[in-house]
C-alpha cells in the first residue's frame, strides 16, 4: 500500500538513527560492533520501532549483502508449522553469502504463531544457529513458550515520548513541504498513543487532504472527536445540563460520524485527567467498562453513552 511506502521512506536506516529506544540500541551497536548476535527476542507495544530496529541491525552488519542475508517473515500471515518447517529452516540451512558470519532472518508477530509452529521452531533455532540467528519480535512475550524465551537475548521496547514523536513529524512534514501547526501535532499524538507508525501513518491521511494540516483536519480523517468537547461534554453531564449534553452527544455522533466505541473510549480518557474525587472517578470508569463491553456485544451505542452520561449526573446527587 502507498501508506507502507511512504511509512518505509522514512523509517530510520540504520541503529543510531534510532531515537527513543537508548537503551535497547546500545546494546544492539555492540552485537554490531563485536559481529556476534544471539537469538533475539523483541517485545513492546505497537509503532515502537521494533522491525525498524532488526532491519537496521542487518543494514548495519551485512552493508551491501543485506538482500542475501536477510529475511522477514509476518507469522500473522502464516501461522502454522509448515512455515517453520519449509520457508524458515530452507533459509537457516543456507551458507551466508559475502563472507558474512550468518544470516538474519526476522520473524514479525512472532506470538502469533501455533504452540506446535514455536515447539517446531524451537528446534530450528538450535540446528542452524552457526548459520542463521533469529529475531523474533512480538507485543506480549508472555505468548512466546518458555524454552524459546530462555534462548533469546530479550529486548524490552517501551512507547515513545510525546516529544520524540512530535520531532519526527516535524523532520518528516519538512521533507514533505507540509505545514503543521502545535495544534495539529498535538491531535496526532492525542491519537496514536505512543505510536510512531500511526503517527506517520495519519500524517500521511491529512496530507492527502491539502499540504497545510490542521488540528481539525486530523481529528476528521482519524474518525475521532475533539477531546476538548469529549470533555466539555463529560463536564455538562456531571453538573447536570442533561439537555444540552443530548445535544452534544448528537452532534459528535451524527454530525461528526464518531463510532459509539470510540467515543466511550475517549470518554475514558477524559474521566482519567477529569478533576474530581478518587471516589467518583474510580465510580465512573467502572461505569465507562461496562458501557463498552454493551456496545462492543452490540448493544445500541446512543442508547448506552445516553445512559452513562445520565448516571454521572446522578452521581452528584
Amino acid at each position: 500500500m502507498e501508506t507502507d511506502l511512504w511509512t518505509e521512506k522514512h523509517r530510520p536506516r540504520t541503529l543510531r538513527e534510532i531515537v527513543g529506544q537508548e537503551a535497547v540500541v546500545r546494546r544492539l551497536v555492540r552485537f554490531v560492533e563485536t559481529k556476534s548476535v544471539p537469538h533475539c527476542l523483541f517485545a513492546g507495544p505497537p509503532g515502537t520501532a521494533k522491525t525498524t530496529a532488526a532491519m537496521a541491525l542487518a543494514r548495519d552488519l551485512f552493508g551491501e549483502w543485506f538482500d542475501r542475508n536477510f529475511m522477514e517473515l509476518n507469522a500473522s500471515d502464516e501461522r502454522g508449522i509448515d512455515v517453520v518447517r519449509n520457508q524458515i529452516k530452507n533459509f537457516a540451512r543456507a551458507v551466508p553469502a559475502g563472507g558474512a558470519p550468518f544470516k538474519i532472518l526476522v520473524l514479525d508477530e512472532a506470538d502469533h504463531l501455533t504452540a506446535d509452529a514455536q515447539h517446531a521452531l524451537r528446534r530450528t533455532m538450535e540446528a542452524f544457529a552457526s548459520s542463521c540467528r533469529m529475531i523474533l519480535i512480538c507485543n506480549y512475550s508472555s505468548r512466546i513458550i518458555p524454552p524459546i524465551q530462555s534462548r533469546c537475548a530479550v529486548f524490552k521496547f517501551t512507547r515513545l515520548s510525546d516529544d520524540e514523536i512530535a520531532s519526527r513529524l516535524r523532520y518528516i512534514a519538512g521533507q514533505e513541504g507540509l505545514k503543521i501547526d502545535d495544534a495539529a501535532i498535538g491531535a496526532i499524538l492525542y491519537i496514536a498513543e505512543g505510536d510512531m507508525r500511526a503517527s506517520i501513518n495519519l500524517l500521511q491521511a491529512v496530507s492527502s487532504v491539502g499540504r497545510d494540516v490542521t488540528e481539525q483536519d486530523v481529528y476528521a480523517v482519524a474518525g475521532r472527536a475533539d477531546p476538548r468537547k469529549v470533555t466539555q461534554m463529560l463536564e455538562m453531564a456531571v453538573g447536570g445540563s442533561f439537555g444540552r449534553v443530548l445535544e452534544l452527544l448528537h452532534s459528535i455522533l451524527y454530525g461528526e460520524g464518531i463510532s459509539a466505541t470510540d467515543l466511550v473510549r475517549q470518554l475514558h480518557r477524559a474521566i482519567l485527567r477529569y478533576d474530581t474525587t478518587e471516589r467518583l472517578r474510580m465510580q465512573m470508569l467502572e461505569m465507562t467498562a461496562e458501557t463498552e463491553f454493551r456496545i462492543t456485544e452490540g448493544a445500541n451505542g446512543e442508547l448506552q453513552i445516553t445512559t452513562l452520561l445520565s448516571q454521572f449526573g446522578g452521581l452528584m446527587r
